[in-house]
């Protein structure tokens, strides 16, 4: 975990996603592909490590317009490029109307959580099309995928990639469940889901991480979308994100060695 974690002051949940093995006995490449929550902590000398140092030739933004504003980017539009895809699930809506409502209970967070996954594979199938149209355009440098967090949205969009490089579907899991290690439930996560939620937000570790974090069933929520509509991975790649074999073996040639 500690080789993939990229300990840049200010930022949130960076870490390369390259270097897992695929099915067919290669390596993703390292220092080409990068997941990360909110960049707007990031100290100017981060900044200049991003485009120096990780050579991050594009930046996918995953967040809503008023997460944007909220938090912005600290870098120009055009070095790195950066590509706004904005995401909402339903779900996320309902959730955010009913913490303002009452304190929910575990249950009920993991519930919320599981439904997103599920409506992020079922219903924003253009959005994470616009995704692989971005990383298509890159043939060389970093590419960087992040929303508020880095967890669900950028989750998913990575188990995406990572699929369409060839890695096996239990190394998408342990990867997607870093985010659980990486995060800093003190310094970060508590202050920033109090702001949020104000007093309906409780202490206990397991209830703040039922948001804060991820777990197994909430992937595993969206393959199960993905199994009941497209039956796999291999055929939602093609079918519902418009990813045919010529562009996989693209991706594969530039990223897979």
């Amino acid at each position: 975990m500690q080789e993939r974690t990229l300990r840049l002051p200010g930022a949130v949940n960076l870490r390369d996603f390259g270097g897992y093995a695929t099915e067919d006995g290669r390596l993703v490449r390292r220092r080409r592909l990068y997941r990360s929550g909110s960049l707007t902590q990031l100290t100017p000398d981060s900044q200049r490590a991003f485009v120096d140092d990780l050579r991050v030739h594009t930046i996918c933004d995953l967040r809503r317009p008023e997460e944007r504003h909220e938090e912005p980017t600290p870098f120009p539009y055009d070095r790195p490029r950066r590509v706004e895809i904005p995401i909402d699930p339903g779900s996320a809506i309902a959730m955010r109307a009913e913490f303002t409502k009452r304190d929910v209970p575990l249950e009920e967070r993991i519930a919320f959580m599981v439904a997103i996954n599920a409506e992020l594979a079922r219903h924003h199938r253009e959005d994470y099309a616009r995704m692989f149209e971005a990383l298509l355009d890159i043939e060389d440098g970093g590419f960087l995928i992040h929303c508020a967090a880095g967890k669900d949205r950028t989750g998913f969009g990575c188990a995406l990639i990572l699929h369409a490089l060839g890695v096996a579907e239990q190394t998408v899991l342990e990867d997607y469940l870093l985010t659980n290690e990486v995060m800093d439930f003190e310094g970060y996560i508590l202050p920033r889901m109090r702001a949020r939620f104000g007093d309906a937000m409780p202490i206990e570790q397991e209830s703040v991480m039922a948001l804060a974090g991820v777990r197994p069933e909430y992937l595993r929520a969206a393959y199960a979308a993905i199994e009941e509509e497209f039956e796999g991975v291999e055929h939602y790649l093609e079918r519902a994100v418009g990813l045919d074999a010529a562009a996989r073996e693209v991706l594969q040639a530039r990223f897979v060695e």
